[in-house]
């Protein structure tokens, strides 16, 4: 299996001819290091929730057009919301079903607080029992996966602090941590702070994954 990160939130995992996408949002796309033309043999794209950094409407129209047997996964909260900007999503945000050669469970994980309103719907996709995204979550929920292998790990966040992902990470147990949600941090301050999450998760024994540049990726 292999997982290639495109910025931000948004990841390829493909395993054999298979492959599925998920949260290609507008940070993915905003400067063009990542074009969503650039996307083939997509089964399925998958949104934890509806936020526009995980989900650009316009840019997922032009994934789908490139990738017409392509299924769009979602909660109910986000399938209303692509409805209503035309396009349709099957509703999947808990239990268990496959997409192409993958086996997909998806649970409840509240997203984290933040200066508004309203939180939206945020579901966990975790992938052949090896990968977990969590969208834009720490709920307490997930660590009933704690151990499983691959958690993709929101490092930076308006509701995250370094120590908060560090321990909500120690605590998730898992064997590699592939960084997501920074895609809006300048270069060498990326840099600096995966240098610093390598560092202390290597006493942990966690493999960090360094993702800083479109198309890098992990195999396991």
């Amino acid at each position: 299996m292999k997982i290639t990160k495109f910025l931000h939130s948004c990841l390829q995992i493909e395993k054999g001819a298979d492959r599925i996408l998920f949260d290609p949002g507008l940070f993915t796309f905003i400067e063009d290091a990542v074009r969503p033309g650039q996307f083939e043999n997509i089964r399925a794209v998958i949104i934890t929730h509806k936020h526009p950094d995980h989900v650009d409407t316009d840019a997922l129209k032009q994934i789908l057009n490139a990738n017409p047997a392509a299924v769009v996964i979602a909660n109910a909260d986000n399938a209303q919301m692509l409805s209503e900007n035309g396009i349709e999503a099957e509703v999947f945000e808990s239990g268990e079903r496959t997409v192409a050669g993958f086996k997909l469970e998806a649970m409840d994980a509240p997203h984290e607080a933040i200066l508004s309103e309203e939180l939206p719907q945020n579901t966990a996709y975790i992938i052949d029992g090896r990968v977990l995204h969590p969208g834009d979550s720490y709920s307490p929920n997930l660590f009933e996966r704690s151990g499983t292998e691959v958690l993709c790990l929101p490092t930076m966040a308006p509701w995250a602090t370094e120590l908060k992902t560090f321990d909500f990470a120690v605590g998730m147990s898992p064997q590699h941590v592939v960084p997501i949600h920074d895609g809006y941090a300048k270069g060498f301050f990326l840099e600096s702070r995966y240098q610093n999450f390598k560092n202390y998760f290597d006493k942990k024994n966690i493999s960090f994954a360094w993702m800083s540049k479109p198309g890098d990726h992990l195999e396991i």
